[in-house]
């Protein structure tokens, strides 16, 4: 990522303010030319859900109402420009909760009326495949992304930009959603993705062979199955201990990712694999994932831990591609919670 704070050719570069609150993150950026990065700011909303154990929509629509502002305010002035600056205004529209979704759409309409910009709508979803480009703007097309949060697991084939093909996703509950439940039921708290992945350091991978649902099966994924695994094992072995059940657990989901994105390149000959979404922080799946690349010898691109989670500079750099290729979207486009991401088959 390059980053280029205060230093805005506003005379050439196009300039996209960003603007995130698809869940429980506020977050407002601006990227010039689809990849440098001015300035990325992100409000947390962790320490305020974890008390719940996990995310209560109406708490983070009111969160979203609180810090919108000054989050955006921040954006710019880190990035060292002003409104006149900007050639477009760009906010995620779906998937997400609609109640935040509403928020940062409102907000990025509002600020295209008044400053007379482009307003462009945004797929969350496409946002997280172009976190990649902006770190690694060349990269080279086609290539196989495995695209894991805690709303969504899937198999992406980019073949260009605005050109994807779904290959497979989760049939039940999304990977980060699974590392949620898992966390909860072993009492170890809110978000259950970091803390299991910390754990699991500690822990023996191999002292519980959990299943691995549909490994060999296509590209379709299901957590559900090793969750209630999970739940049975510490029933019938209350002894068993938390650091091995958390390093099981793991190595059980990350062995299934990874097999099915190795063989997902393989069979459609991409040139590379990604990762993408919040999942992609951890740090067992980011290790494997590079070894799998290497040893099929492709490039494996990962992005640095805070492009994985949700984030408005990825939504401006989605926002700068769909601008060119779609033009601006009218201030009557609405937010959708299930919007899908646009694919051909």
């Amino acid at each position: 990522m390059r980053e280029r704070e205060g230093e805005a050719e506003t005379g050439s570069a196009q300039l996209i303010l960003g603007i995130e609150t698809s869940c429980d993150e506020t977050a407002a950026a601006v990227v010039a030319d689809g990849h440098d990065v001015m300035s990325n700011v992100v409000s947390s909303q962790i320490d305020i859900h974890a008390r719940y154990g996990g995310v209560v929509p109406e708490v983070a629509s009111r969160a979203h109402v609180e810090m919108m502002t000054p989050v955006i305010a921040q954006s710019m002035v880190e990035a060292g420009v002003e409104p006149g600056d900007l050639t477009a205004i760009a906010a995620t529209v779906g998937p997400g909760l609609i109640g935040s979704l509403l928020i940062g759409v409102s907000a990025a309409k509002s600020l295209a009326l008044v400053w007379d910009k482009p307003f462009v709508a945004v797929n969350h979803l496409e946002a997280h495949l172009y976190a990649s480009f902006l770190e690694e703007p060349d990269l080279e097309l086609p290539v196989v992304v495995l695209l894991v949060s805690g709303g969504h697991t899937m198999l992406v084939l980019m073949e260009g930009h605005g050109r994807y093909r779904l290959l497979g996703q989760t049939l039940d509950d999304a990977a980060g959603e699974a590392f949620d439940k898992v966390a909860r039921y072993l009492g170890l708290g809110y978000p259950g993705g970091p803390i299991i992945d910390k754990m699991s350091a500690d822990g023996d991978r191999d002292a519980i062979a959990f299943p691995r649902a549909l490994s060999k099966q296509g590209y379709d994924f299901s957590f559900s199955g090793l969750k209630t695994s999970v739940v049975n094992h510490v029933r019938k072995n209350p002894e068993a201990s938390d650091v091995d059940v958390a390093a099981s657990f793991q190595e059980a989901v990350v062995d299934v990712l990874v097999t099915k994105a190795q063989r997902a390149v393989r069979e459609t000959g991409a040139k590379g694999l990604c990762l993408a979404g919040g999942v992609a922080a951890n740090s067992s799946l980011r290790e494997r994932v590079v070894e799998a690349a290497a040893a099929d010898g492709i490039r494996a691109f990962v992005p640095s831990r805070s492009m994985c989670t949700d984030n408005a500079a990825m939504v401006a750099a989605a926002g700068w591609w769909r601008l060119h290729s779609d033009g601006p979207a009218g201030l009557d486009h609405g937010a959708s919670s299930s919007l899908r991401l646009p694919t051909y088959v």
